[in-house]
């Protein structure tokens, strides 16, 4: 998901990646640079939405050269939304675009499956984003702190993550303003436990690394 506060715009997204029933990576990272300035946040297909990410920062780079200035959110929105139209017969990637330009400040696109570039104040994708809506209607409000946004960027996600069986691992944002980009990490076991949420417990591994070591 992505949402705009007063001076920047803040990604956030979970960390699993699942084959049906099985996770096959509990710890990816699903917000993918772009430029300096933009990032992308990746749902669907893995495979799919990295080919489309490697594609626009490789166009991305070229049009910074050629103009002689970073590029500007909506081009690479553009750039997305593009790749994603023409090929919507082959790929499954829902994509949210999100970062500052001068122009523009802080915005988001949403580009979900079929190639639609959406400019909006707030956005989610992915499987665990129909818990969402209804939660960002209520919370949601312009002229939000960083921190005000941020703290319901975790919210949301952690959200997510206990209703969506898709959804888990830790939680990671990306702050992005004039001044730059600032990457956080949340972990799992620090994030708030909801409704019926069952607590953590510590795995096999763990129990033997913290025991006392074996002598022989």
């Amino acid at each position: 998901m992505a949402l705009q506060y007063d001076g920047g715009v803040i990604l956030g997204a979970d960390s699993r990646t699942s084959t049906g029933a099985y996770v096959a990576n509990r710890a990816s990272d699903k917000i993918t640079c772009l430029t300096d300035y933009v990032y992308l946040c990746r749902s669907g297909s893995a495979a799919d939405s990295q080919i489309i990410s490697d594609y626009v920062r490789y166009f991305l780079n070229q049009h910074t050269i050629q103009l002689g200035r970073p590029a500007t959110v909506k081009t690479a929105a553009t750039l997305v939304r593009e790749l994603s139209y023409q090929n919507k017969s082959f790929l499954e990637a829902g994509l949210i675009v999100g970062g500052w330009d001068k122009y523009d400040g802080g915005s988001i696109y949403a580009i979900p499956l079929g190639g639609t570039a959406l400019k909006l104040p707030f956005a989610t994708g992915g499987s665990g984003s129909s818990y969402l809506y209804g939660f960002l209607d209520q919370a949601w409000k312009e002229g939000m702190s960083k921190e005000e946004a941020e703290a319901l960027v975790v919210k949301a996600v952690s959200l997510a993550m206990a209703r969506d069986s898709g959804s888990g691992g830790v939680v990671r944002t990306v702050v992005i303003n004039e001044q730059g980009v600032t990457r956080n990490f949340y972990a799992g076991d620090k994030l708030p436990l909801w409704h019926e949420e069952i607590p953590r417990q510590n795995s096999l591994l763990e129990t033997f690394t913290e025991a006392e070591p074996m002598r022989t």
